[in-house]
């Protein structure tokens, strides 16, 4: 068993070493196409930025549009969304819990805004933006399953309902395109967005 402790030990600095590779070439990204512009953040300066050779960085994010998804991640899911994941996680209430994904929408919609506006204006691509929003989508759906399946679980879904149909309003109700109608075009605050989504989901969804 004591054998086995320098290996681990190898392993932990190792994965660190990583950590700290990953996170230098993401602040170099950001740093450079912020400074001269995304098509002019090509993968050789950001390597020569961050100090790795270029090779490094396709290793790590595989390409520009990787590297662009870490970016637009750092700034979405930070730790206020960590936080939203921890009291969501620790709440046994199925009412509670299913107001929890309109918190949670705003805190991402919010941010990515902002983070896209910047971007855009740093020169990227709306196509590259919407392949990363399509993953990302798909990630929200599964995401939002244990939801409903805690929901149910107590009793609470509403009958008329299949845990199916559940996610599809579920995923509906917290898109980006709803966000996008209420808070962008129409002015509502967030804070109205989040409160209207919140009733709109305990209103779908659960049965008295």
């Amino acid at each position: 068993m004591p054998k086995s402790l320098p290996r681990k030990y190898k392993s932990a600095v190792r994965q660190q070493q990583a950590e700290a590779t990953r996170r230098a070439i993401a602040a170099a990204a950001r740093k450079l196409i912020f400074s001269e512009g995304y098509d002019a953040a090509k993968i050789d300066a950001i390597a020569r930025e961050a100090g790795v050779a270029t090779q490094t960085v396709y290793a790590v994010f595989g390409s520009k549009q990787g590297i662009l998804a870490e970016l637009l991640d750092q700034d979405s899911f930070g730790p206020d969304y960590q936080e939203l994941i921890r009291q969501v996680n620790q709440t046994n209430d199925p009412e509670e819990k299913l107001r929890f994904p309109a918190k949670i929408a705003r805190q991402i919609y919010d941010s990515q805004s902002s983070s896209f506006d910047r971007f855009r204006g740093a020169g990227v691509v709306a196509p590259d933006l919407a392949e990363l929003e399509k993953e990302r989508e798909c990630h929200r759906y599964e995401a939002q399953k244990k939801i409903i399946t805690f929901v149910k679980q107590a009793g609470r879904l509403r009958k008329s309902l299949s845990e199916s149909q559940a996610r599809d309003v579920l995923w509906t109700l917290t898109s980006r395109e709803v966000y996008r109608m209420l808070v962008r075009e129409r002015g509502w605050s967030s804070q109205a967005y989040e409160n209207w989504v919140g009733e709109m989901l305990v209103a779908a969804l659960m049965g008295v």
